[in-house]
């Protein structure tokens, strides 16, 4: 194959597979399988109307979603559903622990900080854009 344009792996694809396969192993391990009692306890204004297994189910199957997104080579929207995926879980978390942060449960603040960075920084690597292969960028002395 000479003379043949190798193309680059796609870094946001590459993170939507990464993160995906995070997701997935977060929800069936750390929420189906055994769930901590801090994740337990600062989820409780949730989980009074849906069931942490289901809320476990949810991060596998957005998990599952993200990498399905990041193996789909040339299609915007079809990762752009998968940093949705992505970012709707962390986001959940975010705002059910900062929730519980301010009422009943102050240890949650941590996790509210961390949950929340975590989905403002899926939003920002979903504005990103894959540097352009090295034959099309310009050359700096």
């Amino acid at each position: 194959m000479r003379g043949a344009v190798r193309r680059p792996v796609s870094l946001r694809r590459a993170f939507l597979v990464t993160i995906g396969a995070g997701w997935a192993g977060y929800g069936g391990i750390g929420i189906i399988g055994n769930p901590r009692y801090g994740t337990s306890r600062g989820l409780a204004d949730i989980t009074r109307y849906v069931s942490l297994n289901a809320l476990g189910w949810m991060w596998v199957a957005c998990g599952a979603v993200a990498v399905v997104a990041g193996l789909v080579v040339a299609c915007p929207r079809v990762q752009a559903a998968g940093f949705v995926a992505l970012a709707v879980p962390a986001a959940l978390w975010g705002g059910a622990f900062t929730a519980s942060a301010l009422s009943t449960y102050p240890q949650a603040a941590g996790s509210a900080c961390g949950w929340a960075a975590f989905a403002i920084g899926i939003l920002w690597v979903s504005g990103m854009e894959d540097p352009l292969p090295p034959h099309l960028r310009k050359r700096y002395r």
